[in-house]
């Protein structure tokens, strides 16, 4: 019982609260929060437009602090919501747990002690992901979230997906925030990670319940494609802001474009492999393919993700009018198509063949046009050092 009080008084003296956002997860809530109240009373509930029994169960602990809403808004909407409360309520740490049961609540103890040692870091529980109940989804989506995070920052992490955190809230404060939903948790990381503020770690325990009793509200499609637009713009702002920044700050981690193991023929061909992936006609695909055959070649990852964005929206009626150019070639009699409006996917449809035909040429040709010139100038600057 010592080693519970003194967490108790420890979570006292340094400000801390739990935060527990939910949504349809009466199955599992009582047993959380249960767990929580064996270590502290310091919890803000946000019951995000649940349509279950929740709002039933969470009347049966009148201690905690609730806000309640009748729409569901968002895991992100409800992670800010709560921050907001907790800092108006004089709070200065507040630890995230989900409500599904996938947490140990016990584990906030080690929060705690990392806290102690780590003055105003953001504080991510690490799973144990090798454990026979995780599912395979599961752990690529922690691998390529953690990906994502390494190009992003710099900063290399095992867990870049747990919701178990702990976060200081005078950290951001005033920030201003972009997304309202899973994703939430990407942005406030990486942008964090930009403020400067530390990203530790402590191990945590975790639960997968078997597949028929699993409550999920991630949606496959909808969010997954909310965290890959996302991860483009935070990767763009990386790499045209924060990476350059870091560089003449004399904080850039040696070798994020080019390791010194690499061949000036191995970057050449990330670049070119980077330009084809993003021009190919496999829309909302693109980058996402480029990462794994980048991974499966052993290509340059950083370079062929910058140079996959060259279908950013600027880029996209150049290119399309030059697909439907190089289409001419293999369709015959085609049409260099006039357009009234504004030339996009849309406008395009009547001449979907020829596109389509012409995109991939046009990638193998810019693919070539820029592996080359790419060769031709690092082997010039390696003359150069030489």
């Amino acid at each position: 019982m010592s080693n519970e009080i003194d967490t108790t008084e420890t979570l006292k003296e340094l400000k801390i609260c739990i935060l527990l956002p939910t949504y349809n997860n009466s199955g599992t809530i009582a047993g959380v929060m249960d767990g929580i109240y064996e270590i502290t009373k310091d919890l803000i509930v946000v019951n995000d437009g649940s349509t279950d029994d929740t709002a039933a169960i969470l009347t049966q602990y009148p201690a905690i602090q609730l806000i309640s809403y009748p729409e569901n808004r968002g895991k992100g909407n409800a992670l800010l919501t709560g921050f907001r409360y907790a800092i108006s309520k004089g709070y200065k740490y507040a630890i995230t747990i989900d409500s599904d049961g996938q947490h140990n609540p016990a584990d906030i103890r080690a929060f705690a002690e990392k806290l102690l040692k780590t003055d105003d870091a953001l504080i991510i529980g690490e799973r144990n992901m090798e454990q026979a109940s995780v599912p395979g989804k599961s752990n690529f989506g922690r691998k390529f979230s953690n990906f994502w995070f390494n190009v992003e920052t710099g900063i290399t992490h095992n867990d870049t997906q747990s919701g178990f955190r702990l976060y200081p809230l005078l950290a951001f404060e005033n920030m201003k925030f972009y997304t309202q939903k899973f994703e939430f948790e990407i942005e406030i990381l990486v942008r964090l990670a930009w403020k400067g503020v530390k990203v530790e770690s402590v191990p945590v325990s975790v639960r997968y319940f078997p597949k028929e009793e699993r409550v999920s509200h991630f949606r496959p499609f909808r969010d997954f494609t909310r965290i890959s637009i996302l991860n483009t713009a935070l990767v763009f702002l990386a790499l045209a802001w924060y990476r350059p920044l870091m560089y003449i700050k004399g904080k850039s981690i040696p070798g994020f474009f080019f390791n010194s193991s690499e061949t000036v023929l191995n970057r050449s061909l990330s670049v070119a492999f980077g330009v084809f992936m993003g021009i190919i006609p496999i829309w909302g695909l693109q980058l996402v393919a480029a990462i794994a055959l980048a991974f499966l070649f052993r290509l340059n990852k950083p370079l062929v993700i910058l140079f996959a964005n060259i279908s950013i929206p600027p880029m996209i009626p150049l290119i399309l009018f030059l697909s439907l150019i190089c289409g001419k070639i293999w369709i015959t009699n085609a049409p260099i198509p006039l357009f009234n409006s504004a030339l996009n996917l849309e406008t395009i449809k009547p001449f979907l063949l020829q596109y389509i035909f012409g995109s991939i040429s046009l990638a193998i040709l810019a693919a070539i046009v820029f592996g080359i010139l790419t060769f031709i100038v690092l082997s010039a600057f390696k003359r150069v050092k030489a």
